[in-house]
Protein backbone atom coordinates (compact mmCIF):
# COMPACT_ATOMS: atom_id res chain seq x y z
CA UNK A 1 0.00 0.00 0.00
CA UNK A 2 1.29 3.43 -0.97
CA UNK A 3 0.55 6.42 1.28
CA UNK A 4 1.25 10.05 0.44
CA UNK A 5 0.91 12.63 3.22
CA UNK A 6 -0.36 15.83 1.61
CA UNK A 7 -0.99 17.62 4.91
CA UNK A 8 -1.47 17.07 8.63
CA UNK A 9 1.93 15.41 9.08
CA UNK A 10 3.98 16.90 11.93
CA UNK A 11 1.34 19.63 12.10
CA UNK A 12 -2.28 20.17 13.14
CA UNK A 13 -4.41 21.18 10.20
CA UNK A 14 -5.01 20.53 6.46
CA UNK A 15 -5.21 16.75 6.94
CA UNK A 16 -4.99 14.85 3.65
CA UNK A 17 -3.66 11.36 2.89
CA UNK A 18 -3.69 9.78 -0.58
CA UNK A 19 -3.87 5.97 -0.60
CA UNK A 20 -2.60 4.04 -3.65
CA UNK A 21 -2.91 7.21 -5.78
CA UNK A 22 -6.67 6.70 -5.89
CA UNK A 23 -8.37 7.01 -2.49
CA UNK A 24 -8.15 10.30 -0.59
CA UNK A 25 -8.64 10.36 3.18
CA UNK A 26 -9.73 13.86 4.26
CA UNK A 27 -8.89 17.13 2.53
CA UNK A 28 -8.77 19.93 5.06
CA UNK A 29 -7.47 23.43 5.47
CA UNK A 30 -5.37 25.16 8.10
CA UNK A 31 -7.08 28.39 9.07
CA UNK A 32 -4.83 31.41 9.31
CA UNK A 33 -3.76 34.48 7.40
CA UNK A 34 -3.38 33.28 4.75
CA UNK A 35 -5.03 29.85 5.11
CA UNK A 36 -2.98 26.81 4.12
CA UNK A 37 -4.12 23.88 2.00
CA UNK A 38 -2.73 20.41 1.22
CA UNK A 39 0.51 20.53 -0.75
CA UNK A 40 -0.92 18.85 -3.86
CA UNK A 41 -4.18 18.88 -5.81
CA UNK A 42 -4.88 15.17 -6.33
CA UNK A 43 -7.51 13.77 -8.66
CA UNK A 44 -8.72 10.80 -6.59
CA UNK A 45 -11.22 8.20 -7.72
CA UNK A 46 -13.00 8.53 -4.35
CA UNK A 47 -12.81 10.50 -1.11
CA UNK A 48 -13.51 9.41 2.46
CA UNK A 49 -13.96 12.16 5.08
CA UNK A 50 -13.45 11.27 8.73
CA UNK A 51 -15.42 14.11 10.33
CA UNK A 52 -16.83 17.59 9.93
CA UNK A 53 -14.10 19.92 11.16
CA UNK A 54 -12.41 22.46 8.86
CA UNK A 55 -8.95 20.94 9.21
CA UNK A 56 -10.30 17.67 7.78
CA UNK A 57 -13.04 18.73 5.36
CA UNK A 58 -12.52 22.43 4.61
CA UNK A 59 -10.91 22.01 1.17
CA UNK A 60 -13.10 19.16 -0.11
CA UNK A 61 -15.19 21.40 -2.44
CA UNK A 62 -12.04 22.19 -4.45
CA UNK A 63 -11.86 18.51 -5.48
CA UNK A 64 -15.01 19.05 -7.56
CA UNK A 65 -13.67 21.63 -10.01
CA UNK A 66 -13.77 21.16 -13.77
CA UNK A 67 -15.28 17.85 -14.75
CA UNK A 68 -14.04 15.98 -11.67
CA UNK A 69 -16.78 14.26 -9.67
CA UNK A 70 -15.18 11.75 -7.26
CA UNK A 71 -17.75 10.20 -4.91
CA UNK A 72 -17.44 11.42 -1.31
CA UNK A 73 -18.06 8.93 1.50
CA UNK A 74 -18.86 10.02 5.07
CA UNK A 75 -21.43 9.63 7.82
CA UNK A 76 -24.72 11.61 7.55
CA UNK A 77 -23.73 14.18 10.22
CA UNK A 78 -20.34 14.71 8.56
CA UNK A 79 -22.07 15.40 5.25
CA UNK A 80 -24.27 18.07 6.81
CA UNK A 81 -21.45 19.61 8.82
CA UNK A 82 -19.24 19.75 5.71
CA UNK A 83 -21.94 21.63 3.82
CA UNK A 84 -22.49 24.00 6.75
CA UNK A 85 -18.77 24.78 6.98
CA UNK A 86 -18.42 25.25 3.23
CA UNK A 87 -21.31 27.69 3.11
CA UNK A 88 -19.95 29.56 6.11
CA UNK A 89 -16.56 29.85 4.37
CA UNK A 90 -18.33 31.23 1.30
CA UNK A 91 -20.23 33.70 3.46
CA UNK A 92 -17.05 34.94 5.14
CA UNK A 93 -14.52 34.74 2.31
CA UNK A 94 -16.35 34.02 -0.95
CA UNK A 95 -14.65 35.52 -3.99
CA UNK A 96 -11.32 36.06 -2.20
CA UNK A 97 -8.02 34.20 -1.97
CA UNK A 98 -9.18 32.79 1.36
CA UNK A 99 -11.91 30.75 -0.38
CA UNK A 100 -10.74 28.69 -3.40
CA UNK A 101 -14.21 27.36 -4.29
CA UNK A 102 -17.64 28.65 -5.26
CA UNK A 103 -21.28 27.88 -4.52
CA UNK A 104 -21.26 25.61 -7.57
CA UNK A 105 -18.60 23.39 -5.98
CA UNK A 106 -20.62 23.22 -2.77
CA UNK A 107 -23.75 22.18 -4.65
CA UNK A 108 -21.76 19.41 -6.34
CA UNK A 109 -20.89 17.99 -2.91
CA UNK A 110 -24.53 16.98 -2.45
CA UNK A 111 -24.56 15.32 -5.90
CA UNK A 112 -21.62 13.02 -5.17
CA UNK A 113 -22.37 12.36 -1.49
CA UNK A 114 -22.52 8.77 -0.22
CA UNK A 115 -23.50 8.61 3.48
CA UNK A 116 -22.74 5.49 5.55
CA UNK A 117 -23.39 4.32 9.09
CA UNK A 118 -20.78 2.85 11.42
CA UNK A 119 -19.71 -0.74 10.76
CA UNK A 120 -21.14 -0.86 7.22
CA UNK A 121 -18.42 -1.89 4.69
CA UNK A 122 -18.50 -0.16 1.30
CA UNK A 123 -16.34 0.01 -1.82
CA UNK A 124 -14.36 3.13 -2.65
CA UNK A 125 -11.77 3.37 -5.43
CA UNK A 126 -11.24 -0.40 -5.38
CA UNK A 127 -10.81 -0.55 -1.60
CA UNK A 128 -13.10 -1.99 1.06
CA UNK A 129 -13.75 0.76 3.60
CA UNK A 130 -15.49 0.66 6.98
CA UNK A 131 -16.20 3.55 9.35
CA UNK A 132 -16.13 3.19 13.15
CA UNK A 133 -17.14 5.64 15.88
CA UNK A 134 -14.17 7.82 16.85
CA UNK A 135 -15.88 9.54 19.81
CA UNK A 136 -14.69 13.01 18.73
CA UNK A 137 -17.83 14.78 17.48
CA UNK A 138 -21.13 13.38 16.14
CA UNK A 139 -20.42 11.38 12.99
CA UNK A 140 -16.65 11.32 13.49
CA UNK A 141 -15.02 8.12 12.28
CA UNK A 142 -11.97 5.93 12.33
CA UNK A 143 -11.49 4.80 8.72
CA UNK A 144 -10.45 1.20 7.98
CA UNK A 145 -9.12 0.70 4.44
CA UNK A 146 -8.42 -2.76 2.97
CA UNK A 147 -6.81 -3.01 -0.48
CA UNK A 148 -6.67 -6.81 -0.39
CA UNK A 149 -3.06 -6.91 0.80
CA UNK A 150 -2.91 -4.38 3.66
CA UNK A 151 -5.41 -3.22 6.26
CA UNK A 152 -4.91 0.44 7.14
CA UNK A 153 -6.60 2.12 10.10
CA UNK A 154 -6.72 5.91 9.94
CA UNK A 155 -7.75 7.03 13.42
CA UNK A 156 -8.40 10.66 12.47
CA UNK A 157 -9.31 12.65 15.62
CA UNK A 158 -10.66 10.53 18.47
CA UNK A 159 -11.59 10.56 22.14
CA UNK A 160 -11.96 7.85 24.77
CA UNK A 161 -14.25 7.60 27.78
CA UNK A 162 -12.59 7.27 31.18
CA UNK A 163 -13.46 5.87 34.59
CA UNK A 164 -14.13 8.16 37.54
CA UNK A 165 -14.83 6.37 40.80
CA UNK A 166 -16.10 3.34 38.91
CA UNK A 167 -18.37 5.40 36.66
CA UNK A 168 -17.75 5.83 32.94
CA UNK A 169 -17.18 9.53 32.21
CA UNK A 170 -16.63 11.24 28.90
CA UNK A 171 -18.16 13.81 26.67
CA UNK A 172 -21.87 14.24 27.26
CA UNK A 173 -22.44 14.65 23.51
CA UNK A 174 -20.88 11.48 22.07
CA UNK A 175 -19.66 8.16 23.50
CA UNK A 176 -15.93 7.49 23.35
CA UNK A 177 -14.27 5.26 20.78
CA UNK A 178 -14.39 1.54 21.59
CA UNK A 179 -13.90 -0.25 18.24
CA UNK A 180 -10.46 -1.74 17.60
CA UNK A 181 -10.56 -3.38 14.15
CA UNK A 182 -7.59 -5.50 13.09
CA UNK A 183 -5.05 -3.47 11.12
CA UNK A 184 -1.55 -3.95 9.73
CA UNK A 185 -0.85 -0.21 9.72
CA UNK A 186 -2.26 2.57 11.92
CA UNK A 187 -2.09 6.27 11.11
CA UNK A 188 -2.62 7.75 14.56
CA UNK A 189 -3.36 11.34 15.55
CA UNK A 190 -1.18 12.83 18.28
CA UNK A 191 -2.68 16.26 19.00
CA UNK A 192 -2.31 15.86 22.78
CA UNK A 193 0.48 13.27 22.85
CA UNK A 194 2.42 15.35 25.40
CA UNK A 195 -0.57 16.26 27.59
CA UNK A 196 -2.50 14.51 30.36
CA UNK A 197 -6.02 15.87 30.64
CA UNK A 198 -7.52 16.41 34.07
CA UNK A 199 -10.34 13.95 34.80
CA UNK A 200 -13.38 14.98 32.80
CA UNK A 201 -15.72 14.97 35.78
CA UNK A 202 -13.37 17.24 37.74
CA UNK A 203 -13.13 19.74 34.86
CA UNK A 204 -16.91 19.89 34.58
CA UNK A 205 -17.33 20.35 38.35
CA UNK A 206 -14.88 23.27 38.42
CA UNK A 207 -16.51 24.83 35.37
CA UNK A 208 -20.02 24.61 36.80
CA UNK A 209 -18.93 25.99 40.18
CA UNK A 210 -17.28 28.94 38.44
CA UNK A 211 -20.41 29.75 36.43
CA UNK A 212 -22.65 29.41 39.48
CA UNK A 213 -20.41 31.68 41.55
CA UNK A 214 -20.39 34.40 38.89
CA UNK A 215 -24.16 34.37 38.54
CA UNK A 216 -24.64 34.38 42.34
CA UNK A 217 -22.48 37.51 42.40
CA UNK A 218 -24.67 39.14 39.74
CA UNK A 219 -22.33 38.69 36.80
CA UNK A 220 -22.65 37.51 33.21
CA UNK A 221 -20.61 34.61 31.81
CA UNK A 222 -19.61 34.52 28.14
CA UNK A 223 -18.58 31.02 27.05
CA UNK A 224 -16.78 31.15 23.69
CA UNK A 225 -17.23 27.74 22.09
CA UNK A 226 -16.61 26.06 18.76
CA UNK A 227 -19.87 25.64 16.85
CA UNK A 228 -19.43 21.93 16.19
CA UNK A 229 -19.29 19.71 19.25
CA UNK A 230 -18.22 22.17 21.94
CA UNK A 231 -21.34 24.35 21.80
CA UNK A 232 -23.58 21.31 22.23
CA UNK A 233 -21.39 20.00 25.06
CA UNK A 234 -21.78 23.31 26.88
CA UNK A 235 -25.56 23.29 26.41
CA UNK A 236 -25.75 19.74 27.79
CA UNK A 237 -23.76 20.80 30.86
CA UNK A 238 -25.94 23.87 31.42
CA UNK A 239 -29.11 21.80 31.22
CA UNK A 240 -27.76 19.09 33.51
CA UNK A 241 -26.91 21.65 36.19
CA UNK A 242 -29.91 23.93 35.57
CA UNK A 243 -27.80 26.90 34.53
CA UNK A 244 -29.75 29.51 32.54
CA UNK A 245 -28.16 29.98 29.15
CA UNK A 246 -28.41 31.53 25.72
CA UNK A 247 -26.82 30.11 22.55
CA UNK A 248 -25.66 32.21 19.62
CA UNK A 249 -23.71 31.87 16.38
CA UNK A 250 -23.34 28.90 14.05
CA UNK A 251 -23.75 26.57 17.02
CA UNK A 252 -27.51 27.20 16.83
CA UNK A 253 -27.73 25.69 13.34
CA UNK A 254 -25.48 22.76 14.26
CA UNK A 255 -27.52 22.01 17.39
CA UNK A 256 -30.75 21.90 15.40
CA UNK A 257 -29.15 19.67 12.77
CA UNK A 258 -27.78 17.14 15.27
CA UNK A 259 -31.26 16.62 16.66
CA UNK A 260 -31.97 14.88 13.34
CA UNK A 261 -29.25 12.28 13.92
CA UNK A 262 -30.06 10.68 17.29
CA UNK A 263 -28.06 7.53 16.52
CA UNK A 264 -24.83 9.57 16.41
CA UNK A 265 -25.07 11.10 19.90
CA UNK A 266 -24.76 9.55 23.34
CA UNK A 267 -28.20 10.56 24.63
CA UNK A 268 -30.70 11.98 22.14
CA UNK A 269 -33.18 12.81 24.90
CA UNK A 270 -30.55 14.79 26.81
CA UNK A 271 -29.71 16.75 23.65
CA UNK A 272 -33.40 17.47 23.12
CA UNK A 273 -33.68 18.77 26.69
CA UNK A 274 -30.53 20.86 26.27
CA UNK A 275 -31.89 22.44 23.09
CA UNK A 276 -35.18 23.23 24.82
CA UNK A 277 -33.41 24.58 27.91
CA UNK A 278 -31.22 27.03 25.96
CA UNK A 279 -32.65 30.24 24.54
CA UNK A 280 -31.68 30.78 20.91
CA UNK A 281 -30.58 34.34 20.11
CA UNK A 282 -31.98 35.96 16.98
CA UNK A 283 -29.71 39.01 17.10
CA UNK A 284 -32.50 41.38 16.18
CA UNK A 285 -33.00 44.92 17.51
CA UNK A 286 -30.04 45.03 19.87
CA UNK A 287 -30.97 41.74 21.54
CA UNK A 288 -27.34 40.78 22.15
CA UNK A 289 -26.52 43.94 24.08
CA UNK A 290 -29.56 43.41 26.29
CA UNK A 291 -28.63 39.78 26.94
CA UNK A 292 -25.08 40.80 27.88
CA UNK A 293 -26.52 42.73 30.83
CA UNK A 294 -28.45 39.74 32.17
CA UNK A 295 -27.42 37.41 34.97
CA UNK A 296 -26.89 34.42 32.67
CA UNK A 297 -24.55 32.22 30.61
CA UNK A 298 -24.01 33.00 26.92
CA UNK A 299 -22.57 30.19 24.77
CA UNK A 300 -21.38 31.70 21.51
CA UNK A 301 -18.95 31.50 18.64
CA UNK A 302 -16.20 31.95 17.94
CA UNK A 303 -14.27 29.64 20.21
CA UNK A 304 -11.08 31.72 19.91
CA UNK A 305 -12.75 35.16 19.87
CA UNK A 306 -11.76 35.64 16.23
CA UNK A 307 -15.25 36.51 14.98
CA UNK A 308 -18.93 35.72 15.36
CA UNK A 309 -21.37 37.14 17.94
CA UNK A 310 -18.59 37.12 20.55
CA UNK A 311 -17.52 40.40 18.91
CA UNK A 312 -20.68 41.95 20.35
CA UNK A 313 -20.73 40.27 23.77
CA UNK A 314 -17.09 40.78 24.81
CA UNK A 315 -17.13 44.60 24.56
CA UNK A 316 -20.35 44.64 26.58
CA UNK A 317 -19.03 42.54 29.50
CA UNK A 318 -15.33 43.44 29.47
CA UNK A 319 -15.32 46.38 31.92
CA UNK A 320 -16.90 44.65 34.94
CA UNK A 321 -14.65 42.31 36.96
CA UNK A 322 -17.74 40.53 38.24
CA UNK A 323 -18.29 39.17 34.73
CA UNK A 324 -16.40 36.21 33.36
CA UNK A 325 -15.15 34.87 30.02
CA UNK A 326 -14.55 31.12 30.13
CA UNK A 327 -12.57 29.62 27.26
CA UNK A 328 -13.50 25.99 26.59
CA UNK A 329 -11.03 24.93 23.93
CA UNK A 330 -7.42 25.24 22.82
CA UNK A 331 -6.43 28.79 21.92
CA UNK A 332 -4.02 28.98 18.98
CA UNK A 333 -1.10 31.35 19.45
CA UNK A 334 -1.86 34.78 18.01
CA UNK A 335 -5.64 34.53 18.38
CA UNK A 336 -7.59 37.01 20.52
CA UNK A 337 -8.54 34.18 22.88
CA UNK A 338 -4.90 33.34 23.53
CA UNK A 339 -4.05 37.04 24.00
CA UNK A 340 -6.87 37.40 26.53
CA UNK A 341 -5.60 34.53 28.65
CA UNK A 342 -1.96 35.63 28.51
CA UNK A 343 -2.21 39.44 28.56
CA UNK A 344 -5.67 40.40 29.76
CA UNK A 345 -6.47 42.21 26.53
CA UNK A 346 -7.63 41.17 23.07
CA UNK A 347 -8.13 42.59 19.60
CA UNK A 348 -11.88 42.75 19.04
CA UNK A 349 -13.13 44.11 15.71
CA UNK A 350 -9.79 45.75 15.01
CA UNK A 351 -9.38 47.41 18.42
CA UNK A 352 -7.13 46.28 21.27
CA UNK A 353 -9.40 46.17 24.30
CA UNK A 354 -8.26 45.85 27.92
CA UNK A 355 -10.56 43.36 29.62
CA UNK A 356 -11.32 43.61 33.33
CA UNK A 357 -13.75 40.68 33.29
CA UNK A 358 -12.23 37.52 34.70
CA UNK A 359 -10.79 35.15 32.06
CA UNK A 360 -10.56 31.41 32.69
CA UNK A 361 -9.72 28.36 30.61
CA UNK A 362 -11.11 24.82 30.88
CA UNK A 363 -9.84 21.76 29.05
CA UNK A 364 -12.89 20.18 27.43
CA UNK A 365 -10.78 18.64 24.69
CA UNK A 366 -12.42 16.09 22.41
CA UNK A 367 -9.04 14.47 21.66
CA UNK A 368 -7.39 11.58 23.46
CA UNK A 369 -4.50 12.66 25.68
CA UNK A 370 -1.17 10.85 26.08
CA UNK A 371 -2.60 8.05 28.21
CA UNK A 372 -5.60 7.70 25.91
CA UNK A 373 -3.39 7.41 22.84
CA UNK A 374 -1.28 4.75 24.53
CA UNK A 375 -4.39 2.88 25.66
CA UNK A 376 -5.73 2.90 22.11
CA UNK A 377 -2.43 1.82 20.56
CA UNK A 378 -2.02 -1.03 23.05
CA UNK A 379 -4.33 -2.98 20.71
CA UNK A 380 -1.85 -2.45 17.86
CA UNK A 381 1.53 -3.46 19.30
CA UNK A 382 2.18 -5.70 16.28
CA UNK A 383 1.15 -3.05 13.73
CA UNK A 384 3.22 -0.37 12.04
CA UNK A 385 2.34 3.03 13.55
CA UNK A 386 2.54 6.26 11.55
CA UNK A 387 2.12 9.27 13.84
CA UNK A 388 0.48 12.40 12.41
CA UNK A 389 -1.75 15.39 13.32
CA UNK A 390 0.36 16.85 16.11
CA UNK A 391 3.05 19.37 16.95
CA UNK A 392 5.36 16.74 18.48
CA UNK A 393 4.84 13.74 16.21
CA UNK A 394 8.53 12.83 16.14
CA UNK A 395 8.80 12.72 19.93
CA UNK A 396 5.73 10.52 20.28
CA UNK A 397 6.98 8.16 17.56
CA UNK A 398 10.35 7.94 19.37
CA UNK A 399 8.57 7.10 22.63
CA UNK A 400 6.65 4.32 20.87
CA UNK A 401 9.85 2.91 19.35
CA UNK A 402 11.48 2.82 22.80
CA UNK A 403 8.56 0.67 23.93
CA UNK A 404 8.93 -1.80 21.07
CA UNK A 405 6.57 -0.41 18.44
CA UNK A 406 7.50 0.02 14.80
CA UNK A 407 6.71 3.72 14.63
CA UNK A 408 7.64 6.77 12.58
CA UNK A 409 6.40 10.31 11.91
CA UNK A 410 6.11 11.06 8.17
CA UNK A 411 6.61 14.59 6.86
CA UNK A 412 4.30 16.59 4.64
CA UNK A 413 4.77 15.50 1.05
CA UNK A 414 6.42 12.20 2.00
CA UNK A 415 5.44 8.94 0.31
CA UNK A 416 5.46 5.84 2.52
CA UNK A 417 5.18 2.24 1.32
CA UNK A 418 3.60 -0.10 3.87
Amino acid sequence: MKLQFLGGAREVGRSAILVNDSLLLDYGMLTGNPPQYPVASPEPDAVVVSHGHLDHVGAVPTLLSGDRRPPIHWTPPTQELALTLARDTLKLHGGTYDCPFTETHVQRMTQVSNPHGYGEPFEAAGHEVTLYNAGHIPGSAHVLVDDGDTRLLYTADFHLDEEDGGDVVGQRLVPGSTDRPDADVVICESTYADVEHDPRGEVERRFVESLQTTMWEGGTVVVPAFAIGRTQEMLLICEAHDLPCYVDGMGKQVTRMLRNHPEFVRDADALRRAKSHARFVTGRNGQRKRIAKQNTVIVTTSGMLSGGPAMTYIPEVRADPTNKITMTGYQVEGTPGRDLLERGSAEIDGRIMPISAQAESYDFSAHADHDGLREFLSAYEASEILVNHGDNCENFAAELREDGYEASAPEVGQVVEV
